[in-house]
C-alpha cells in the first residue's frame, strides 16, 4: 500500500514569500464584471440567473478553477454532512462491497453516502456535478475514469474527490486502485501453469481505462510466454453478463477454438459459462475459465468460479477517509493508495 505525504519544514528565510492567494467569489465577480451575490447565484442556484450571465460566470470560474465555498475557513464554519459516489452502472453488482466499506467510515464520521448512476450520460453527470459544486455534497467518490461533465480539472484540483478502481494519469487527483496490469498477468499465469496455451480474452468497454489495463495484462502474459496475440482471440466486452455470453459463443465457435478464457469482469465470466451451455460445451471439462472482482456471482455460479479477489470494502473504506481528511484538513498534496488483490480458486479452471 503507498501513502504518500509530504511535510514541510526548513529554516525561516529573512524574507517571506506571501501566501498564495485563496480565490474568492470576489475574484470572479470582478472578471465577471458582476456582484458577489450574483456570482453566488449563479454557481449555486443557477435557476434564478439568466443564462448569459449564468454561462459567463461559470466559465471565468472554471477558467480561475474556483469552486464555491472552497475547503477552508468556509468550510470549517459549516461541518461536512455528505459524500456522494458516482458509478456508471447501478446494476453492476461489482460496486455493493465498495458502497459497503465507504458506508462504514462515513457513518463512523457522522455522514451520510449518497449513490448515483449516471448512465454514461452527460446531462446526468452534469445534475450530479451542480450538488458537488453547490456544496449539497461536501466529496466525492468517482468510480470511472474521467471527471463528470461540468467539472474542469482545475477545479477538481482544489476539491475533495477521489478516483477509486479507475485511474485516470491526466488528472491530478487522489486515488485508491489495484494494479490490474498485473493481476490480469497474474490471471494468465495461473492459466499457463495448467497447461492452456490458446486462451482467449473478453475484454471490458475499451473506452475505459480500466478494461484497457487489464488487456495489457493479457498481452503481457502472452509475449512472456513467447505466445503471439492473435485478434480472432480476443472479443469486445462491455463488462455485462449478456456480452459475455455472446462473445463466449464467438469464441467457441473458432475452429480452433480457445482451451481458456481471461474474462475482464466476472459478471462476463458467469455470461460466458451460459455461452459455453449454448454450445453444449461445460465448464471446466471443454474450455476453463477464469474472472476479474469475486463478486456474489462468482460463489454461486456453476461451476464456482476462479478469478482475481478485489478488496472492495477496503478501497471504498480507504476512499471515504481519504476525503474525510481533505474535507476537513484541504486538498493537501495528493494521496495515492494502491492495496493488494488475491487469487481465488475455484472449479472453473483445470489442468490440461
Amino acid at each position: 500500500m503507498k501513502d504518500k505525504a509530504a511535510k514541510p519544514g526548513g529554516r525561516a528565510a529573512p524574507a517571506q514569500k506571501r501566501p498564495a492567494h485563496r480565490l474568492t467569489m470576489a475574484d470572479v465577480a470582478r472578471r465577471a464584471g458582476v456582484s458577489t451575490a450574483t456570482v453566488s447565484r449563479a454557481l449555486t442556484r443557477p435557476d434564478q440567473v439568466n443564462e448569459k450571465t449564468r454561462d459567463l460566470v461559470r466559465g471565468i470560474a472554471e477558467e480561475l478553477g474556483f469552486r464555491p465555498n472552497l475547503i477552508g475557513r468556509q468550510l470549517r464554519v459549516r461541518a461536512a454532512t455528505s459524500l456522494l459516489i458516482l458509478v456508471q452502472d447501478l446494476d453492476n453488482p461489482f460496486y455493493a462491497e465498495l458502497i459497503k466499506g465507504a458506508e462504514a467510515v462515513a457513518r463512523a464520521n457522522h455522514l451520510s453516502v449518497m449513490v448515483g448512476g449516471t448512465d454514461g450520460l452527460e446531462e446526468v453527470e452534469q445534475l450530479y456535478s451542480e450538488q458537488f459544486l453547490g456544496r449539497r455534497v461536501d466529496g466525492l467518490v468517482i468510480l470511472f475514469g474521467h471527471l463528470p461533465a461540468g467539472i474542469s480539472p482545475k477545479m477538481a484540483e482544489h476539491s475533495p474527490i477521489v478516483l477509486v478502481s479507475e485511474d485516470n494519469p491526466a488528472l491530478n487527483l487522489s486515488s485508491v486502485l489495484v494494479d490490474n496490469v498485473g493481476w490480469a498477468e497474474r490471471a494468465m499465469g495461473y492459466l499457463m501453469e495448467r497447461g492452456h496455451r490458446r486462451i482467449a480474452h473478453i475484454t471490458g468497454p475499451l473506452a475505459r481505462i480500466i478494461s484497457r489495463q487489464r488487456q495489457e495484462g493479457y498481452w503481457n502474459a502472452l509475449a512472456k510466454a513467447g505466445l503471439p496475440q492473435d485478434p480472432a482471440l480476443e472479443a469486445l466486452g462491455d463488462f455485462s453478463f449478456e456480452r459475455g455470453r455472446a462473445a463466449a459463443r464467438e469464441l467457441l465457435s473458432l475452429p480452433d477454438r480457445p482451451t481458456a478464457i481471461f474474462c475482464a469482469n466476472d459478471e462476463a465470466a458467469v455470461g460466458a459459462i451460459l455461452g459455453a451451455a449454448d454450445l453444449g460445451l461445460s465448464v471446466p471439462s471443454d474450455v476453463s475459465l477464469i474472472g476479474f472482482d469475486d463478486i456474489m456471482l462468482a460463489q454461486i455460479s456453476q461451476p464456482p468460479l476462479t478469478t482475481i479477489r478485489q478488496p472492495r470494502q477496503q478501497m471504498g473504506a480507504a476512499a471515504a477517509q481519504l476525503l474525510i481528511d481533505m474535507i476537513e484538513h484541504g486538498p493537501g498534496k495528493r494521496a495515492h493508495k494502491q492495496l493488494d488483490c488475491e487469487l481465488i480458486e475455484r472449479s472453473s479452471v483445470r489442468s490440461i
